[in-house]
């Protein structure tokens, strides 16, 4: 089926995507997401990670264009030669991080990350929590500001800004990294098989209170956190040829 028959087009809030859906939705005509075989995303990377999450699961690849600011995960703005682009656009598979938080009363939450699962302090105090990664104790205590658990596309996100490592698509790891620790103090993380089960325990979780966030849902006062690759999900996103997403997480590395 040649993917730009049926185009769904959905964008965010701004001025500028909203223009760009009307101006592409007169020029190409429009169908209901559900009836695609292909979605254009238009906005941020902010947008494309909500367009993610909203369709993930429905197994229909994702193209991006770029009417916000950064656009890591987005190819470039334009609006003529839609169809031409998607038939040689290149397909890049991504699996996401499954979380499951306990709160200090007991509650259990469920969420799902693209770029990373980050453990926040929540008060002036340190937090303090103990790593384990696949049933065996790893880290005894780690007091920092918090850490970030990050998949190979969202380690160029704010896995980046905590001086983590760069993971080139196709590498099987995923990056865990401290933010801020005191204590040890040179201790800069680690990359881990993607198969990794990481548990990460609060230690003092009334004093110290941590939050987690899985991309954006915040789950607030966590005891407990288990983090791991989520093998049943796929998400399908279509780049240009010339400037594709395995090139630009490459390209990370050696920006001065």
């Amino acid at each position: 089926m040649n993917r730009g028959e049926r185009i769904a087009f959905v964008a965010g809030s701004t001025r500028q995507a909203q223009t760009a859906l009307k101006t592409l939705r007169k020029r190409y005509g429009s169908v209901p997401p559900d009836e695609a075989d292909v979605i254009v995303a238009l906005g941020g990377d902010g947008h494309m990670l909500e367009t993610l999450h909203r369709f993930m699961g429905h197994q229909v690849p994702i193209y991006g264009m770029n009417r916000g600011t950064v656009g890591f995960l987005l190819n470039a703005y334009r609006d003529r030669g839609l169809r031409e682009r998607l038939a040689v656009a290149q397909l890049v598979a991504l699996r996401p991080l499954a979380m499951k938080a306990t709160t200090i009363d007991g509650s259990r939450v469920a969420a799902t990350a693209i770029n990373e699962v980050a453990l926040l302090r929540e008060t002036r105090q340190a937090a303090r929590v103990r790593i384990r990664i696949d049933g065996t104790v790893r880290m005894p205590e780690l007091v920092c500001d918090g850490a970030i658990v990050a998949t190979p596309a969202g380690s160029t996100a704010y896995n980046l800004s905590a001086h983590g490592p760069i993971i080139p698509l196709g590498a099987e790891l995923l990056a865990l990294t401290p933010i801020n620790a005191f204590r040890p103090r040179r201790w800069r993380g680690a990359l881990l098989p993607s198969s990794a089960r990481l548990r990460i325990d609060v230690m003092e979780p009334k004093k110290r209170p941590v939050s987690a966030v899985a991309d954006y849902t915040e789950v607030r006062d966590v005891r407990s956190v288990v983090v791991q690759e989520d093998r049943s999900s796929t998400l399908n996103l279509l780049f240009d040829p010339e400037h594709n997403l395995e090139d630009r997480i490459l390209n990370e590395q050696f920006t001065p």
